[in-house]
């Protein structure tokens, strides 16, 4: 994943009832604009069908060049041989992680509003850590509410990349770039945007690049 300017990090719903039309849409979707990466993000399904998503999904990535990332799961991203894995704090650590996917592979974890916790993880390993929520978010149930001003001290303090996460839009996307942030999670907001997830890449970008 490139540290440049501040890019779109997309993550899938957590369901895709037709992977074959999904996928089609995700062509789509990547073909509008600059996305740094994808992370498969799926709950309640069984790894029989996690990784036939994954491999129907991965394809897609690789001809944009698009970093492709399994959520929680380093086992099946090593099956699928993904670009990646994104762990969450109740997930297996970091050293773990890396022995099932080699030191070639980028791992990132999730570490809420802890900066102790984003210190833990980059003295393990990762390649990167994530921050949220930032706004109020309908994809996934937040405790954790940091402020932007973490992105600032995270950036001013460490050159490990740092992702910003929860309720992110193309409106409220460039304050937290602004603050530091390398990469701005999104979900609902591409895929349910009202006109179209390909027209959401294109409004993140423009806001991003503003």
């Amino acid at each position: 994943m490139a540290e440049n300017d501040c890019q779109l990090y997309l993550i899938t719903p957590d369901k895709i009832d037709d992977v074959t039309a999904f996928a089609k849409l995700l062509d789509e979707t990547l073909a509008a604009g600059e996305v740094a990466c994808v992370q498969l993000r799926l709950k309640d399904v069984s790894d029989e069908d996690f990784i036939a998503a994954a491999e129907a999904l991965k394809p897609v990535c690789e001809k944009h060049e698009v970093a492709f990332l399994i959520n929680d799961r380093a086992d099946i991203a090593a099956a699928v041989d993904a670009d990646g894995v994104h762990l969450g704090q109740d997930d297996m650590d970091v050293p773990e992680a890396r022995t099932l996917l080699g030191h070639n592979k980028d791992i990132g974890v999730t570490c809420h509003d802890s900066m102790d916790l984003a210190f833990s993880a980059g003295e393990q390993g990762a390649n990167y850590v994530a921050f949220g929520a930032f706004f109020p978010t309908e994809t996934k149930l937040t405790e954790h509410r940091p402020e932007k001003d973490i992105l600032t001290v995270w950036d001013e303090v460490t050159e490990l990349p740092c992702v910003a996460i929860g309720g992110i839009t193309p409106e409220n996307c460039k304050e937290l770039a602004d603050a530091g942030a390398h990469f701005v999670a999104a979900c609902s907001s591409v895929w349910n945007h009202h006109e179209g997830p390909a027209a959401a890449v294109k409004a993140f970008n423009k806001a991003l690049k503003g």
